[in-house]
Order: structure tokens, then sequence, then C-alpha cells
């Protein structure tokens, strides 16, 4: 592994981002007025520009964001074993959700 990479791995491993990230209180974080009345704001200025690309990336995380806390994934890995059946859907919406990030990102402009 080159070794520019080492560094950053250890400091996501010794801030245990990952472990932060799964522990997030969805639930308080969109009631929490410090964090909603910004997003929201955000959200009406992106309006006001008719910022096309940047809502539909919001958007777009934020599905992803719901789908990956979803039953459907809980259900993914069963006993320690990756569902077999279940794989070809997840694909499809990753790589569906990564081709409409490269066309709003690449391919088209506001």
């Amino acid at each position: 592994m080159p070794d520019f990479v080492t560094p950053i791995l250890e400091f996501v491993s010794h801030t245990q981002i990952s472990q932060q990230i799964r522990a997030v209180d969805v639930r308080g974080l969109f009631t929490n007025v410090y964090f909603l009345v910004p997003f929201i704001a955000y959200l009406g200025y992106l309006l006001y520009k008719q910022a096309i690309n940047g809502l539909v990336l919001i958007g777009l995380a934020l599905g992803l964001w719901i789908f990956t806390g979803s039953s459907y994934m809980k259900g993914l890995i069963v006993n320690g074993y990756v569902q077999i059946g279940k794989i070809l859907p997840v694909a499809a919406v990753f790589i569906g959700a990564i081709a409409v990030a490269v066309y709003f990102l690449f391919m088209r402009s506001d």
C-alpha cells in the first residue's frame, strides 16, 4: 500500500469514524433545530437558485441513507451469511445511484 494511505487509515481507525456514523440518531438529528434550520435554509437556497443538480444529489444521498437502514438491508446478512438472492437488487440500487450521480455531476450542467 502506498505510504500516503497508511496515515489516513490509521487516522480513520483511531478516531472510530465508522462506529460514529453507525451510531447516528436519525430521529434526533432531524428533530434538532440546530441541524434542521440550516438544512432547510440550504434546500430553500437551492430552490431559489434553481440548482437541480444539488437538489437531486441531496435527495439521492438521503434516499441511499434511508435504503441502507431499511429492513431489506438488515436482512441481507443472516447468521453471518450473505443472502445471495438479495445481492442483485442491492447492487442495482447502488449502480443506479452512481449512474444518476455521474449524470448530474459530469454530463448535465445547470
